[in-house]
């Protein structure tokens, strides 16, 4: 079987050494970038399996270069970042990154997270037409506004459905109450009504979405709500 391919966009020269030799002990065929400014190029020709991409470049900062490529590259993104500001993750994660990883980084659990990611990738399956969205084993259909999870199906109101296709819709993107609000109930959030979050709460517990570390229906504070595509894999 062919090695998988991985690509360090790293500006620290002895890190991102460090971490192709690693890899390539491990049997990936490694390619790397010292500047953010020439990843999106890299991606292009080299077209990794996945991209372990700094957050602070020089050139080009990894939110920048991972917005500008989600489009036309459909492998997986790691972040590594130096911060663990919940805001930071949020903004890696609503640009397209699969995951992230807190400096100082463990090769071990690195490789771990990266294993694990292209595992999924391996089972996950995502189509999305007009009527229908499919994450992983999350079935949404419009037109029968039927919702199945693991094969089974989730019996929902008509509100926790609308609510639900309009997450699943814009993923990656935190969908602020005021937009939810206006769009599912017509009206203006006043900052203190709970519809919404209430409706999130149902919706998490219909979908085993753990209320105390949800993986599908993230809570971004001061924001709004993220839904993520890989938070449905099973």
């Amino acid at each position: 079987m062919e090695s998988q391919k991985l690509l360090i966009v790293e500006d620290d020269v002895k890190l991102n050494q460090m971490l192709a030799e690693y890899f390539e002990t491990q049997g990936f065929r490694v390619q790397t970038v010292l500047d953010g400014a020439k990843a999106e190029k890299a991606i292009h020709e080299f077209e990794p399996d996945l991209i372990v991409l700094d957050l602070m470049l020089p050139g080009q900062d990894g939110l920048s270069i991972c917005r500008s490529v989600r489009d036309n590259y459909f492998g997986k993104i790691l972040m590594l970042t130096a911060s663990d500001d919940d805001f930071d993750h949020v903004a890696a994660l609503e640009t397209g990154a699969n995951d992230f990883v807190t400096k100082p980084v463990k090769p071990r659990v690195l490789l771990a997270r990266i294993r694990n990611l292209l595992r999924k990738s391996a089972d996950e399956q995502v189509v999305k037409t007009g009527h229908s969205l499919k994450y992983g084993q999350l079935v949404i259909s419009q037109l029968s506004r039927n919702c199945k999870y693991q094969n089974i199906d989730v019996s929902l109101t008509d509100s926790e459905f609308d609510l639900l296709w309009l997450l699943a819709s814009s993923p990656g993107e935190t969908l602020s109450r005021d937009f939810l609000t206006k769009k599912l109930r017509g009206i203006d959030y006043d900052g203190i009504d709970r519809t919404i979050d209430n409706r999130i709460v149902t919706l998490r517990k219909k979908l085993f979405d753990d209320a105390t570390n949800p993986k599908g229906i993230i809570t971004v504070r001061g924001k709004g709500y993220l839904f993520v595509s890989d938070g449905w894999l099973g």
